[in-house]
């Protein structure tokens, strides 16, 4: 077997949007065994490309094709007077797992993220996701206190 190239992470174009969506579909069935409706999560990715407010996608890839992907919203901290990062859409195709690529994609937005002046990173994990979560502990993050709830509306 020839070994695979090292990723390289760039910011994603409107162009990247038809994997990106498939990854997020991918995601939420593989993590939450979700269905998400195709038409709405192809308008939503694109919606990021549309409005850089709502944040931006990098994708790493290796062997000329996107092998993992993640998405970079913002919030502001009024009680440390700056911006987290958050980091969502988490995606790495199950070809190129366990071979870095979350590692690169997550070493650039450190670096864009300090650059830009970010105060930290957040993300959040299904609960039972035990392997993401060792990831991410790998890498310097750390479970916080905090639980999350939401409303759909």
């Amino acid at each position: 077997m020839s070994r695979r190239t090292d990723p390289v992470v760039r910011r994603a174009t409107l162009e990247d949007a038809p994997v990106i969506a498939r990854f997020n579909q991918a995601m939420a069935r593989e993590t939450e065994g979700k269905e998400l409706d195709a038409e709405v999560l192809a308008a939503g990715v694109r919606a990021v490309f549309d409005d850089p407010n709502r944040g931006f996608y990098l994708v790493a890839e290796s062997d000329e094709c996107v092998a993992g992907c993640l998405m970079i919203t913002y919030e502001w901290s009024d009680w440390r007077n700056g911006m987290f990062w958050w980091i969502q859409s988490v995606y790495v195709h199950p070809d190129f797992r366990r071979e870095g690529i979350y590692r690169t994609l997550y070493a650039e937005a450190r670096a864009m993220g300090r650059k830009a002046g970010a105060i930290g990173f957040r993300l959040y994990v299904e609960t039972e996701n035990s392997r993401a979560q060792q990831t991410y502990a790998a890498l310097g993050m750390e479970r916080c206190a905090y639980a999350m709830f939401e409303e759909l509306l």
